[in-house]
């Protein structure tokens, strides 16, 4: 077992929890789609997985153990809105090295044009600092992908083009993936296995 969610209770304040004994699991190389509706606590049980997060209750392991807490961390979360994930005060060459060093066939395969690696975030489009965000997560060490909506500031060309490298990746190294998405249709495309969040979660 790749990775494994584990009766994860979590809640903002002293109002109702988020996520109530919410469980499942992924194995290496499967691609799996969590599908709910936006603010349903999809992108909130993203953050636990990658460590963000720490749960009320229950437990997160990976390959059996407790997520390491040192080093590069073998589960990447891809947000939606990449602003965030990003230093304003780092050109972005630097922002991609924090990950690992991609050679320059990967960065074309990405789109990454390599003017835009001594530029800092703010002269860089969304769809742009997300090719970079996407890129740096697909480190040699990484083995779980979470896509928390990563491609809906891309054109559809785009997402079919970084889907398509990704996907190319994940499966070459048998990586897991895990789709969050309120889209059916994209994870019907993308996945072997779709979850309903309403159905692992009893908020």
């Amino acid at each position: 077992m790749l990775f494994e969610v584990k009766d994860i209770r979590f809640g903002y304040g002293k109002g109702r929890p988020v996520l109530n004994k919410v469980s499942f699991s992924l194995n290496a190389g499967e691609r799996v789609a969590l599908v709910g509706p936006s603010g349903c606590g999809k992108s909130t049980l993203a953050r636990i997985m990658a460590g963000y997060l720490a749960p009320d209750t229950g437990e997160t392991l990976f390959a059996g153990k407790p997520l390491p807490t040192d080093g590069y961390c073998p589960v990447q979360l891809i947000y939606q809105h990449p602003e965030k994930a990003v230093n304003p005060r780092w050109k972005m060459g630097k922002t991609l090295s924090e990950g690992w060093k991609a050679d320059d066939a990967f960065l074309a395969s990405m789109g990454i044009e390599k003017p835009w690696l001594a530029r800092y975030p703010q002269e860089l489009s969304g769809g742009e600092i997300q090719r970079f965000c996407i890129a740096r997560a697909l480190g040699p060490d990484a083995r779980l992908i979470i896509a928390d909506e990563m491609t809906t500031m891309l054109d559809v060309i785009t997402q079919a083009q970084i889907w398509n490298v990704m996907l190319d990746m994940i499966t070459r190294r048998n990586m897991g993936l895990l789709v969050i998405t309120h889209n059916p249709y994209l994870a019907e495309q993308i996945c072997g296995r779709i979850v309903p969040f309403e159905e692992i979660n009893g908020a």
